[in-house]
């Protein structure tokens, strides 16, 4: 969310469908690297801190990838032709399939090397299986009005289970997911050295990612549902057991709605950028570059398909989580595998569900800089220039008006002949004894070709902006971005060497958003616009305490614009009696913040280092929701929407969304540490070592009560851990290399206040990772290279929890172990 990625030196954006349980489409300003082959890219680089001639819009850092290019191979004996080829077989421990992986690059120069050629490819097919169980969040046992209040538990009281601090989980289950995925990248790069002093060159990156996502679950839904849904008041609790906690880690029930649950997607990413750049020396002290570019993320998702099959009133089901705090125990007290067992249709307070949503996300950039450079002496250099940006980001969706309105099964046509059957679940997880393995769920195939459910007529016609549910995902946003900078590099001797640069930038978003609004039970199109500009001062310093001994120190304005779903104005509007709008926040301002580095850098040997950085941020605004009240006249909306009814825009309306928030302070440290061990004797010195630490400190203020009733709370920002460190131990010979490797992260929020029980789960987050790879390679010759990847070797599980202080767990699910075995010729 706060980091800017970069292809070929200009900003982009891609998005596809989720690959983990986490799942959905990326409708927002992260960038989807599951789209990209990393084989097509021949360089990164990461920008920890901010410089004037760096365009605006990163609150971390700005990560650049390019390409290959054919100066890029160059050699000093003149020779440039380069072909290269590899091919890898993928194989998962889970899936138990091997997926080819292959890529392919050749590159020449011509015209005595002023004019050179690339092309590269790269494919791949991946099967990725993940399997686990998860709670859909943790509710209070007084939610949806509680348990049947005919319940006479052992155990535990009636009262305990439906106590506000009790608390159980909202819809307990098993899953499946599968996600087949086919990647195909291509790269083409022109370089013309017209003359020594200009130098013209063309980049274009092609991606078509396509998957298809199969999602299978057996769940318990009543303790989700409200009486009239016939859930949680309707189901009656027969023993239970409660912790130290609170969580109702042990129950036994009757009357509970269980649910086969079948999800199918497919998805389409296709990506293209095309980047025009140029580089020219004025003379011996001007130099100027330029550059023009456009890309296009298309993401469709056109078949995104949920059938469900039902047993409504089941009794002797249980959760037991007593065991495994992780993985639950789940018995459904009847044979899970038995088509008879189960129906489709209506049932007591509720229906079988058919939902169908296609949809789709399009991004895309057009983009230009011109920048300028003066040298009047070796030690100065001046830089000015300017860019603009166009961004436009669109997202559609549509959705049967009633999901839960499902036909009758024809006569003579049985479940059996709709259902298949889901088995061997459970493969390298520490099951219970007893827990299904194998259930009965919807055949997909064989439900569309029954009731014809794709006809778009009739109960199975499509809408978009016309159903509720789907009308918040048919939103657009445009931005034009324009800035200019004026930026100073220097390098002078005040008894000890000192380099850096010295910048301010200055920026100007012009946006407008597209949503709808509901005036009565009418959905209008709005259309609000809003400016803002900021001036980005920035300092770099590099001070050289001696040859080996450099101290760094940076400072920055910073900021990051708001995210698209904050900024849009649809929503709903209420004109008679309580005036209200319940909307996004089109006039919301960026995330703003002061940054401040300070680093010591050791190079003590060839190779090796010793360095440890403190920094310092400064977040001055965030942006959360809540309701504030105002004139309508001063929300931004048209005036317009007011046309018949006596309101004239003075009047004041609460307003529901999200707005600009103080921050509050982040700051930590980092170690690194890097060394090759030439001191040891013989062999062992080609051993090494890499290690980094960093620890963080965040603290910002989450609004609690949308109402302002209550006052904020103090937090670490979400997405961020505490503690995380790397290590490396490495061995190279020239010929061989082996190395092994390890990543931690500390657990992290995902928001503040919790999804659900906010006033008492202090928020959701993951926890703690830490993942274990290996890889080595052997140059047989100076061509054939072979080499050995084993990712995940621990099957590191993902782990997601509701409440810091109880870690009840919302999401326990593991995808297997990966390895690659290639090979790599050199022609």
């Amino acid at each position: 969310q706060f980091t800017r990625v970069r292809i070929n030196g200009m900003e982009a954006q891609s998005t596809t469908g989720g690959t983990d349980s986490s799942g959905g489409a990326n409708r927002n300003r992260q960038f989807d690297f599951n789209v990209f082959a990393s084989e097509l890219f021949n360089n990164i680089t990461a920008r920890k801190t901010s410089s004037a001639e760096v365009e605006e819009g990163s609150l971390g850092a700005t990560v650049d990838l390019y390409t290959a290019r054919p100066f890029d191979f160059r050699s000093k004996d003149g020779g440039s032709f380069t072909m290269v080829g590899a091919l890898k077989g993928a194989y998962n421990d889970l899936g138990g399939d091997v997926d080819p992986r292959a890529s392919f690059l050749i590159s020449n120069t011509f015209a005595d090397e002023r004019f050179g050629v690339l092309f590269s490819a790269a494919y791949a097919r991946r099967n990725l299986i993940e399997e686990g169980s998860s709670t859909v969040r943790w509710d209070a046992g007084s939610s949806v009005g509680g348990f049947n209040a005919a319940s006479t538990p052992t155990g535990i009281t009636l009262a305990q289970a439906n106590a506000a601090t009790t608390f159980h989980p909202r819809i307990p289950r098993y899953g499946r997911l599968t996600h087949e995925q086919e990647r195909l990248g291509l790269t083409g790069a022109l370089q013309f050295q017209v003359n020594d002093a200009n130098l013209i060159t063309l980049d274009v990156l092609y991606s078509d990612f396509e998957a298809t996502r199969s999602e299978n679950y057996l769940e318990a839904f009543s303790f989700s549902r409200s009486a009239s849904q016939g859930g949680k008041p309707q189901t009656l609790v027969r023993a239970g057991e409660i912790d130290a906690n609170g969580s109702l880690v042990y129950g036994l029930f009757d009357a509970v709605d269980i649910r086969s649950e079948s999800r199918y997607d497919e998805l389409r990413t296709k990506f293209s950028s095309y980047t025009l750049s140029g580089k020219h020396q004025l003379g011996d002290k001007w130099q100027l570059s330029e550059l023009v570019g456009y890309s296009r993320s298309d993401f469709n998702n056109p078949i995104q398909t949920t059938i469900t099959l039902d047993r409504s009133n089941s009794n002797s089901y249980s959760w037991d989580f007593r065991g495994n705090d992780r993985l639950p125990d789940l018995d459904y007290g009847y044979d899970v595998t038995d088509p008879a067992m189960w129906t489709f249709g209506s049932f007591s307070g509720g229906s079988s569900e058919i939902r169908i949503r296609p949809q789709g996300v399009d991004n895309s950039f057009e983009v230009a800089k011109l920048d300028l450079q003066y040298a009047p002496t070796d030690s100065v250099k001046l830089k000015f220039g300017g860019d603009y940006k166009k961004y436009s980001f669109s997202t559609w969706e549509q959705r049967r008006s009633s999901e839960t309105t499902v036909p009758a099964l024809p006569a003579g046509t049985s479940l059996a002949s709709l259902t298949t059957l889901i088995s061997g679940f459970g493969e390298g997880l520490d099951l219970p004894a007893g827990v299904p393995t194998s259930w009965r769920v919807p055949d997909l195939d064989a439900f569309a070709n029954t009731f014809d459910i794709y006809s778009n007529t009739g109960t199975f016609a499509l809408g978009d902006v016309t159903v509720t549910n789907a009308r918040g995902n048919n939103r657009a946003v445009t931005e034009e971005d324009q800035g200019v900078y004026l930026q100073a590099d220097f390098s002078f001797d005040a008894g000890i060497p000192v380099r850096g640069d010295v910048g301010v930038r200055y920026a100007k978003t012009t946006q407008a958003s597209q949503g709808y609004l509901v005036s009565g039970v009418t959905p209008v199109l709005v259309e609000v616009e809003h400016e803002y500009d900021d001036v980005l001062p920035s300092m770099n310093l590099v001070a050289e305490l001696t040859p080996d001994l450099l101290l760094r120190a940076a400072a920055a304005k910073v900021m990051t614009r708001p995210a698209l779903g904050q900024v849009t104005p649809g929503g709903t509007i209420n004109l008679v009696g309580n005036l209200t709008i319940a909307i996004g926040n089109p006039l919301l301002d960026p995330v703003r913040a002061k940054t401040y580095d300070l680093s010591l850098e050791w190079y003590f040997d060839e190779g090796a280092l010793l360095s440890g950085a403190v920094f310092y941020k400064d977040i001055e605004s965030f942006a959360q929701t809540l309701i504030t009240t105002m004139p309508f006249n001063a929300t931004g909306f048209p005036l317009e929407l007011l046309n018949g009814t006596p309101l004239t825009g003075t009047e004041t309306f609460s307003v529901s969304g999200p707005v600009n928030t103080p921050g509050g302070p982040l700051k930590g440290f980092e170690l690194n540490y890097q060394q090759p061990f030439r001191f040891l004797p013989g062999k062992w010195s080609n051993l090494g070592l890499l290690l980094n630490y960093t620890f963080v400190d965040s603290k910002i203020d989450y609004v609690t009560s949308t109402s302002g009733a209550t006052p904020p709370v103090e937090n670490d920002l979400v997405n961020l851990s505490r503690n995380a460190w790397n290590a490396t131990l490495y061995y190279e010979d020239g010929g061989f290399s082996i190395r092994t490797s390890a990543a931690y992260r500390d657990r992290y929020l995902t928001a503040v206040p919790a999804a659900n029980a906010p006033m008492i789960q202090d928020a959701d987050g993951t926890n703690e990772t830490l993942n274990l790879d290996l890889s080595a390679s052997y140059k047989i010759n100076d061509q054939l290279t072979v080499s050995l990847e084993a990712l995940n070797l621990t099957d590191e599980a993902n782990d997601q929890f509701t409440d810091t202080a109880s870690d009840r767990v919302v999401v326990y699910t593991h995808t297997g172990r990966q390895l690659f075995l290639g090979a790599r010729y050199k022609f």
